[in-house]
This record gives C-alpha cells, structure tokens and sequence, in this order.
C-alpha cells in the first residue's frame, strides 16, 4: 500500500517519532511505501507531498518539532476543499492516510470519511485534552519542561520574596498546570475547568506570607478565568484578542500578566510574571513520549492493514486500542476534578 501521513496543527515533541514508526512499520511488516504531506491538511489541499523512505526517517526519534511542518487550515472552510482533497490523495495513489493531530486535525479526518477518505488518525497534543485516549504523546514533555520551570522559579522567587505567576498552556483544559503545579509545590494551581476567586487566592498568599512562607509561586492555565463578576470582566478586557484560525479559535494569553498585577496591587506583594508559551511545544521529546509515540505509529499501521478506517489509535489501561474518530472529535477531555481538589487541592495555599 502506499500510505499518507501528515501533521496538523500545534507542533509537538513526539511528532517524528510517529512518522518514523509509520514509514518503518510499514516498510517492515507490510512493503508499504510512504508520503508525507506538508503542513498538514494545507499539503493535501495544495498537493504539495515528499515520498519518505527509510533513511529519511530512521533517525528522526529524538527531534523535535515535526519534519513534514504543520499548520491550521481547514479543508472544510476552503471551498471545494473536501473534493480536492480526494483529488490529491487519488492523483498521489494514497491508498490510506494516517491523520497524526489534536481535535481539529481529527475532527477534519473523521468528517472526510463521508468523502470516502480512508483514514486512521493518531491523537496528539501538548494539552492532553484529545477524547478517546487518556494519555497524548507529547503531554509528558510539556509537563516536564513546565515541572523544570516551576522548579527554578521557586529559587528566584525565595530570593527575592516575591509571588511569581507560571503561565502554562493547555487552551481550555488544565492539564499541564494540573500536572505541572503539583509536581512543582505550587502555592495555587488555576485551570479553566474550576473558575478562581481572586479575592481568595490573594488571602491563601497573605496566610502563607503570615506563616513564614514570603514567596510563592502560582500556576495559571492560559484558558483560567476569574468567577462571574468585576475581575472577570476586567480579565476578559485583558487577554481578549480578536484574532482566529481556521477553526474559530481564539488565540489565547495574557492572563498571568493581569493576574501578576492584580495580586501586587491587592495585596502589597511584589510579583512578576513568566510566560512559559512555545518553550513547551519544543525540543527532544522524553522517553515516555517518544515509546508512545512509536506504539501509536506501529498500531495506526495496523489498523490500516486491518481495514479499521474511521478509527483513532489510543491508549487506554495502559493498551493500544482502537476508538471512533467521531470520539476524538465530540469535544475536548477536561481535568478530572477529583485529581484537582482531592489530590493537587491537598497541597495548595
């Protein structure tokens, strides 16, 4: 067979690890050959491909980033988008194309398989919040990089007495200030799934300065947002942006700098802000994402060959197994909550 792959939306370490899996499983197992569409859906639309052989791919595991680029367009927002993406796979004799993306990439994938699209899809992202899958390879090296920086903000932040607000990512969901705020020994973790009172946050950190604690270190999720009312209001006023991609979605941040200045105004304690933004989307993946990774692409190149198109592979109980696109697209999966206030809560304030 001769298989497509290609990489949509964020980058995110782990990508390469997933298309060598594909192009050397498939080569292996099955003779297959393999090529790769540039910058996701955007290669297919504007047929702009590479064949991927071997000793292309051998030795791309521990390399950041995705080879084959990446971006946002949707095919279903350009017209005739669909038609011409049939058009492309036919013209390139792409007999089934492995979709390796987050919600958009494979909500985009699963939609084309009413145009007779043979696809398997492969559930990435930094932000873990792919449905169908407990785990995304690429989570545990964003978690990583944000745990690292908690970990030396902490020492600055004791040398000068200061609050120092982390600004991770995640979107909507708070995952990896969960993660990352836990692992770390923050003061206060604030996701988007939970929306925070200020006024309480800022009487946690008075408390703690008042027990012998004279600095702090808050995690905030980009997506967090105050309760209802006045600060909400004003924090919307500070992160909003007017500026979309191709899927309606707003670009986020901006909240750990008006959160930075809301509690030294409050509160009469210095306080500084670190945006940790792109740094966790790059460099070498960790073990954990790169042995994931691999798993996925060995197993899409299976459901391929088993004919099991329209599916998402996906980690469940710590297996390999096969799941509906259509689970990958119905919406994003949010933090458990019992993680949150029974286990992270413990250790707050």
């Amino acid at each position: 067979m001769r298989l497509g792959i290609l990489t949509g939306g964020g980058d995110c370490p782990g990508l390469n690890a997933v298309i060598r899996a594909v192009v050397l499983t498939g080569k292996a197992a099955h003779g297959d050959d393999a090529m790769g569409f540039l910058d996701g859906w955007k290669g297919v639309l504007e047929d702009s491909a590479q064949f991927l052989g071997e000793e292309r791919c051998r030795d791309i595991m521990p390399v950041g980033g995705t080879i084959l680029g990446t971006s946002r367009p949707n095919p279903f927002a350009v017209d005739g988008g669909p038609d011409q993406v049939v058009a492309t796979l036919a013209a390139r004799g792409v007999d089934a194309l492995v979709a390796i993306g987050g919600e958009d990439t494979l909500g985009v994938a699963h939609r084309l398989g009413a145009h007779g699209v043979r696809v398997v899809g492969v559930p990435k992202t930094i932000d873990n919040d792919l449905a169908g899958t407990e785990v995304t390879f690429g989570f545990d090296t964003a978690v990583q990089i944000a745990t690292d920086a908690v970990d030396r903000l902490r020492t600055t932040a004791e040398s000068h007495h200061r609050v120092i607000v982390c600004e991770v990512m995640g979107r909507h969901a708070g995952w990896i200030a969960t993660h990352a705020g836990m692992a770390g020994g923050a003061a206060e973790i604030l996701i988007p799934e939970v929306p925070f009172d200020l006024d309480v946050v800022c009487r946690r950190l008075r408390d703690r300065h008042a027990g012998g604690q004279f600095s702090s270190v808050v995690v905030v999720s980009e997506g967090a947002v105050p309760a209802p009312g006045p600060d909400a209001e004003s924090a919307r006023r500070a992160t909003s942006s007017s500026s979309v991609d191709a899927f309606g979605h707003a670009r986020l941040g901006g909240i750990g700098t008006w959160l930075a200045d809301e509690i030294e105004r409050r509160i009469g304690f210095e306080a500084r802000v670190t945006t940790l933004g792109h740094v966790q989307r790059g460099g070498t993946p960790t073990a954990f994402d790169r042995v994931l990774a691999t798993r996925f692409g060995v197993a899409a190149v299976a459901a391929v060959h088993d004919g099991a198109f329209g599916t998402m592979v996906a980690l469940q109980a710590g297996e390999i197994v096969r799941v509906p696109l259509a689970t990958a697209a119905a919406g994003a999966k949010t933090v458990d909550l019992a993680l949150y206030r029974d286990v992270a809560g413990v250790f707050l304030g």
